[in-house]
């Protein structure tokens, strides 16, 4: 068992992190928190105006603030942004105060996922695979190793994928009900 505050889902857009981690947060009586839609409420921005206006570089700095408060909850599932990875000082609080599980999503299931998106700034070009690739290639590496469990979605359906993280979450996590 491994104990931890927080359940933390990482992992690429369109893996199911949202949806996923709604689910899993209901049946494990947690506080479900999307790490973008806190960044949303914090600025007062949408993801796409800050990627705008602050560039990729000012969103991140907003998406470390708020991760950072958010992490210092407890009992609450967080839902990362896909690039919440990329900065050290994320992953050592991700690893520092939560299970951390990451959800797997092959390229292809992406682009089929995430056709009709247009929200995501980062796919606004009409190279939309050759940036997941080139994305996966960077952050694969970084999400395998925060991550406590793994769990590949593109054969799941969302209520699959839940099922099957609740038989592993059981096994593999407890809950920390003490301060740290």
């Amino acid at each position: 068992m491994n104990p931890a505050p927080n359940l933390i889902l990482i992992g690429p857009m369109g893996a199911g992190k949202t949806c996923i981690g709604r689910r899993l947060a209901e049946r494990f009586t947690l506080d479900f928190v999307d790490a973008d839609q806190a960044i949303v409420e914090a600025t007062g921005a949408s993801i796409p105006a800050l990627f705008e206006h602050a560039g990729e570089a000012g969103f991140r700095q907003h998406e470390r603030e708020v991760l950072q408060a958010l992490l210092t909850g407890r009992n609450q599932l967080v839902s990362t942004g896909g690039g919440a990875v990329l900065d050290p000082d994320n992953r050592a609080a991700i690893a520092r105060r939560g299970f951390v599980v990451y959800l797997r999503v092959s390229v292809p299931a992406q682009l089929e996922r995430l056709a009709r998106d247009r929200g995501r700034p980062l796919l606004q070009r009409p190279d939309r695979e050759q940036v997941l690739h080139e994305m996966a290639a960077l952050r694969d590496p970084l999400y395998r190793g925060l991550a406590d469990l793994t769990l590949d979605t593109d054969l799941y359906t969302p209520a699959e994928a839940t099922a099957q993280l609740v038989l592993r979450l059981a096994a593999q996590w407890q809950r920390q009900d003490t301060p740290a």
